[in-house]
């Protein structure tokens, strides 16, 4: 194996040549940093520090040279900048918390050194999760030093999708082999559907979110990135489990060895596709390449069922209500007092705040935060935030009707492929009409994941396969099953 190639391996070959010491970590760690360092205009990273890096790697080398090292021990990985780092500076993109530093790991990226995992920086994403395409991050670029969006490696000149934008620019341009990435209303979906990477977000509650700057906590679910169902399934396997005394919504389930269940066959299986899917606003790219995912199931024993989420279109409404509100709620904590941003020029305590959170946000936060205040407020909680939960309930009933007739849903991520950078200038309701195909899981708290499908005008098209509750080892082996008959997950940006 040449050491030139070493960043066209995924996840698991690279777990196999490391533990079989064909190549050490701190060679994997030196090949995957030169790589960052030579696509610094790509975005995708916003902190770096190679000592680290190299010095997380020797640890590796020695744990596999002493034998029964972890599975995972020295296979790279970046971390979304919304998981705070003892290492490493914890932006959330934004400039409220320039220059932050937590004194602790969060529990998905403790979790991921424990197995073994080396850190290669924190990557771009949209200012505390709030967005579809990366253009609200802002934080400047490692290596570039300017506040610009990531860039879609397939297309510089096209969104990557976010928030988790910077995880699926980086994980496409082959920069790191895998990354982590949260999940409110799609924001590890359609980035991998974006740019031609798989992405799962398990049921609420699969993983821990403390230590995951919050945006919406009744929706925020971590995840992993990366290039194959085979790949994220082993990330997933160690990024799950409860963790009681941090997170207080984190599920009492225990992990699971989610590589168990891939090759199983699909003989049988019933897959779901709602027709409220499948509008006039879908790209007949995207139908097409969907179509053809189908089909592929088809031959694969898997048999299709048509279905109905009527409640589709009223996601939309109700994820813009509950998100912003518990945003307003959980923001309320960045004011300049304890950490962060503070406004140098205030007269007093109340000035300091209104000062510092003008100054430190930006304007999609503050259109959020604005909007969640009102529906929140007096005379507007019954009429708008009572009936959206009410509404979310409904939402997530339509889903277990489904279930009684397929066991798992099918379509596309997104109705579109990825639009050009600043394509939507000032007009973020476009952007939240293009999350439709994704809220609704959020909203139920379901297992939802992107697997490469196809390509429409040679942007990546993703499939979503949506499962039922704790339903993740039946998605990836429906993943994995597919992706063994074709090589969409394979395809790569030119110069990646």
């Amino acid at each position: 194996m040449s050491r030139a190639d070493l960043h066209t391996l995924g996840v698991a070959e690279l777990a196999g040549v490391l533990a079989a010491r064909e190549v050490s970590a701190v060679e994997v760690a030196q090949h995957f940093i030169a790589r960052i360092d030579a696509h610094a205009a790509l975005g995708a990273f916003v902190a770096l520090d190679p000592e680290v890096t190299l010095a997380q790697a020797r640890a590796a080398d020695t744990a596999i040279a002493a034998g029964g090292a972890p599975r995972l021990a020295g296979v790279p990985i970046a971390h979304k900048d919304i998981f705070v780092t003892a290492d490493l500076p914890t932006t959330a993109g934004s400039r409220i918390l320039a220059g932050y530093r937590s004194p602790f790991d969060a529990t998905v990226v403790r979790k991921l050194a424990q197995a073994g995992m080396v850190t290669l920086g924190k990557l771009s994403c949209d200012e505390f999760a709030m967005g579809s395409a990366n253009e609200n991050v802002a934080v400047p670029a490692a290596g570039i030093g300017a506040v610009q969006p990531a860039r879609n490696p397939w297309d510089t000149a096209r969104v990557p999708g976010g928030s988790s934008g910077g995880s699926a620019a980086a994980v496409a341009a082959r920069l790191t082999p895998a990354a982590t990435g949260t999940d409110t209303g799609g924001s590890i979906r359609q980035p991998a559907s974006f740019c031609g990477v798989t992405g799962i977000k398990p049921t609420y509650g699969r993983a821990s979110r403390y230590g995951m700057v919050a945006f919406a906590s009744s929706l925020d679910q971590a995840g992993p990135m990366a290039r194959s169902a085979r790949d994220c399934a082993l990330l997933l396997s160690v990024m799950c489990g409860p963790d009681p005394e941090r997170d207080s919504t984190s599920l009492e389930r225990a992990a699971e060895d989610y590589t168990r269940a891939l090759g199983d066959s699909i003989e049988g299986l019933r897959i779901g596709v709602p027709q409220e899917f499948f509008g006039a606003g879908v790209a007949p790219g995207v139908r097409a390449a969907i179509d053809a995912a189908l089909a592929e199931y088809e031959k694969l024993g898997a048999r299709r069922v048509t279905i109905s989420l009527p409640r589709t279109e009223l996601s939309i409404p109700v994820y813009y209500v509950l998100a912003p509100a518990e945003a307003s709620s959980n923001l309320s904590r960045f004011d300049g007092v304890k950490f962060g941003h503070r406004a140098s020029n205030y007269r007093d305590l109340s000035e300091m705040y209104e000062q510092t959170r003008a100054e430190g946000f930006g304007d999609e936060v503050k259109r959020r935060i604005m909007i969640g205040t009102y529906v929140l407020s007096h005379g507007y909680y019954d009429a708008y935030y009572l009936q959206a939960q009410k509404v979310r309930r409904m939402i997530a009933d339509d889903f277990q009707q489904a279930f009684k007739q397929c066991d798992l849903i099918a379509g596309p991520v997104a109705p579109t492929t990825a639009r050009k950078i600043g394509e939507h200038g000032n007009d973020p309701v476009a952007d939240y009409l293009a999350d439709i195909f994704t809220l609704p899981a959020s909203l139920a708290g379901l297992p939802g994941m992107s697997v490469p499908c196809g390509f429409d005008q040679h942007m990546p098209v993703g499939l979503q396969l949506i499962g039922n509750y704790y339903a993740e080892a039946r998605l990836l082996n429906a993943a994995h099953r597919f992706q063994q008959a074709t090589d969409w997950h394979l395809r790569a940006p030119q110069g990646a």
